[in-house]
């Protein structure tokens, strides 16, 4: 197996926990908690891999206006995307959140209309009809595990937090440094941010160890190792189309965690609304292919 692709599936693998990652965490930490020592950690372990590659250094020697622009994308992500999006995962169970979460695909392409002056096509219009048909499915009424009722407060916050990652990769285009540089940069700012969010709304203090467990795990495998396996396989990469889309292999992967671990019975309604989803997805890339165009996809 080719490195790049070893190393996409790692990724995939990795990021395939972070649903069952956050259920259990947040069984002992609340959102800001959990959001708060997840940063922290990934800095750390972002820090340390550019340290090791003597670029460490580079990133505290940037003009004050970059650090303005790196400052705003962290605001947006980490802190807003996430705390948004784990909300999302605390109210919801793990098999309707995630794949909610994965229409961040068609809500980039309809932001891209008026942000970078793209035409509404109509493979677009039908890949949303498409796409948002599975979140209606997936947020049915007695959808839930045991019959009870789905938070529509949850349902919004896991579709609305894409309008955030769309808009986060939109302006990420402007980056200019490495990206794993860029995206420690990101966390590194948005740790004031979360600090002050966890003590006015929450504590920094943890109660139960068990927590911090679930935060460091977080930290490394949802943020840290994964943003460095993600992008060394695409810059390994000769066809990076190829290699993104390893990514859409992980809600399905993710149900397999979500059922052993959690223990979260999959009802045919999950595998309906997932299927509609990435059905949407298929249209929306197979128009993209026709016309020539890519689209950002996870860094």
């Amino acid at each position: 197996m080719k490195k790049e692709y070893a190393l996409g599936l790692l990724t995939v693998l990795f990021w395939s926990t972070s649903a069952t990652a956050f259920k259990i965490t947040l069984q002992y930490l609340d959102v800001l908690q959990l959001l708060f020592y997840s940063i922290i950690t990934a800095v750390a372990v972002l820090g340390c891999f550019l340290a090791a590659k003597g670029r460490l250094g580079r990133a505290f020697g940037l003009p004050a206006k970059t650090y303005v622009f790196y400052m705003t994308l962290g605001v947006l992500n980490p802190f807003i995307y996430y705390w948004m999006a784990v909300t999302g995962y605390d109210l919801l169970p793990a098999q309707i959140a995630q794949p909610i979460n994965y229409t961040w695909v068609i809500t980039l392409s309809l932001l891209s209309v008026p942000l970078l002056k793209q035409s509404l096509t109509g493979m677009q219009v039908l890949a949303t009809l498409v796409c948002y048909s599975g979140v209606v499915a997936l947020s049915w009424q007695g959808g839930a595990a045991g019959g009870e009722s789905i938070s529509m407060t949850g349902v919004f916050l896991a579709a609305s937090c894409t309008v955030i990652w769309a808009l986060y990769w939109i302006y990420n285009v402007r980056a200019k440094e490495d990206p794993i540089t860029a995206i420690f940069l990101n966390f590194l700012f948005s740790i004031p941010f979360a600090g002050l969010a966890c003590m006015a709304f929450s504590s920094l203090t943890v109660t139960d160890i068990r927590g911090l467990y679930g935060a460091v795990w977080i930290g490394c495998f949802e943020f840290g190792f994964a943003f460095i396996t993600w992008i060394m396989a695409l810059k390994l990469a000769d066809n990076t189309n190829r290699v993104t889309n390893l990514i859409f292999l992980t809600p399905f992967v993710s149900l397999v965690f979500i059922a052993t671990v959690l223990g979260e019975a999959i009802l045919p309604r999950t595998w309906v609304g997932l299927v509609l989803i990435f059905t949407g997805i298929f249209i929306q890339k197979y128009g993209e292919v026709r016309a020539g165009l890519t689209s950002q996809t996870r860094p």
